[in-house]
């Protein structure tokens, strides 16, 4: 599923593009690339009373969803129990891909478990601890930081 592009929202002075062109430049097909390579993804929730948190996980892009796992004892669990959204943004500062969206539980299948040892070179194995995640976004922003303003992009998803 391909999202559909349109101008980020962003003040005049930042000076992107006010319709979605910056798509032409930066298709979402070079962001799957990016989130299927990345090592590493930035985590961001939300505690109960409020306050942000933010960590890295592993993970794997799969079907229109970044899937990670974590501990139900983790803060990212705890949090998550409590407020299913989430935003995640791939290692790069530079090659950005943010994804904004709801968070769901999915089961540690031997497909996830295979792709996730031939990424990571550890085979994941289920725990009564461990929770496996789906991160469904429903908004996504894609930039080069060294083109920003000709490449930044939102990105729609039909939820």
């Amino acid at each position: 599923m391909t999202p559909t592009p349109q101008p980020p929202r962003m003040p005049p002075g930042y000076g992107t593009p006010t319709d979605a062109s910056g798509a032409e430049l930066l298709p979402w097909s070079e962001a799957e690339r990016r989130l299927a390579e990345s090592r590493n993804y930035w985590l961001c929730t939300t505690r109960p009373d409020g306050r942000p948190h933010a960590a890295p996980v592993w993970g794997l892009w799969r079907g229109a969803a970044l899937v990670f796992s974590t501990s139900r004892a983790s803060r990212k669990g705890r949090n998550l129990a409590a407020r299913p959204h989430a935003v995640a943004h791939t290692e790069s500062g530079d090659d950005v891909v943010v994804l904004e969206g709801t968070v769901v539980e999915v089961e540690l299948t031997p497909e996830l478990a295979d792709a996730y040892n031939a990424k990571y070179d550890f085979r994941p194995e289920p725990s009564d601890d461990g929770v496996w995640y789906a991160l469904r976004p429903s908004v996504a922003q894609t930039w080069l930081e060294r083109d920003f303003p000709r490449t930044a992009t939102r990105w729609v998803f039909d939820t």
